[in-house]
């Protein structure tokens, strides 16, 4: 079978995730993203059993996960220290160690921006689904950072005469929609929250992302260190642009949710083309025209 591209180092992924937790972890998306989890699961009526946390740095989503008889938490490494009652599992978002047909519902927040076939992982989230269940994830989105992309290829092509790729190429949240229909999940659904933080430097930005285990880790990154006449241009560049009148510089997250059920006989089906039993003019009041008419004016 033919691999689709890498563009991630995984194994760098692992390494920054670490030093992540040894700097003291950032933790105020993930914890946003458990909040909103915990309230889009609170108006589906069902309860579920099995539930699968897929690679989610921490624990907030999990405790987020109320009402679930038993919870497996999978990441590529157990963590430092037992933090809630998740049952551990190790594996990848890139071969995920489930059985078809296991799972009752399947959460991830913030890990799958770093995932190389994300078609692929969706597909396996799939299958391992029981009919009827759920997948629920949250990820950084392709409007995430731009105010530092656009800094930092100001900076390069000034001073080092061109641009090397320094924050990942995020998801368009017009592609996942297709992404989740292509993967078998039946009633797709798609949305985006804008988060926008104010910070007083982007240095303390660059600081958050490292806590949060999310500086570069693109396969194709410059790997000669950042320039010092880079970086300070950067600043300049980034607080003339993206600053506020106290000083304090802005930055966009981009959070895309997206869910999808896996099909089963008793969801909602799209009506066959041409069985309405009521036309559309009729329901509304007005006059049809046919095609090839043209209304006066």
């Amino acid at each position: 079978m033919a691999q689709g591209p890498n563009i991630f180092d995984r194994d760098l992924l692992r390494a920054h995730r670490a030093r992540a937790e040894a700097l003291g972890a950032a933790t105020f998306l993930l914890e946003r993203v458990a909040a909103d989890l915990a309230e889009r699961l609170s108006t589906v009526l069902r309860k579920f059993a099995l539930a699968a946390d897929l690679g989610t740095p921490g624990n907030a989503v999990r405790r987020a996960l109320m009402g679930v008889d038993t919870i497996v938490a999978m990441d590529t490494r157990f963590p430092p220290s037992g933090d809630d009652r998740a049952l551990r599992v190790i594996g990848d978002l890139e071969a995920l160690p489930f059985a078809d047909g296991m799972l009752d519902l399947a959460v991830s927040g913030l890990a799958l921006q770093f995932v190389n076939d994300l078609p692929g992982t969706l597909a396996q989230i799939r299958r391992a689904l029981k009919p009827d269940g759920l997948f629920l994830a949250a990820l950084v989105g392709g409007g995430s950072l731009a105010e530092l992309r656009e800094a930092f290829a100001a900076a390069e092509a000034e001073i080092e005469g061109g641009v090397s790729p320094r924050v990942a190429p995020f998801v368009d949240v017009r592609d996942l929609g297709a992404l989740l229909q292509r993967a078998g999940f039946a009633l797709p659904v798609t949305d985006v929250d804008r988060i926008v933080v104010r910070y007083r430097s982007p240095l303390d930005l660059m600081y958050d992302l490292r806590r949060m285990g999310a500086t570069n880790a693109l396969i194709e990154r410059r790997r000669a260190p950042l320039k010092r006449a880079t970086l300070k241009r950067m600043m300049e560049v980034y607080g003339a642009r993206f600053a506020d009148a106290d000083g304090r510089v802005r930055a966009t997250f981009e959070i895309v949710w997206l869910s999808g059920w896996a099909p089963h006989e008793s969801q909602q089906k799209p009506l066959t083309p041409g069985s309405a039993k009521t036309r559309l003019a009729d329901a509304l009041g007005t006059q049809e025209i046919s095609t090839g008419e043209r209304t006066g004016r």
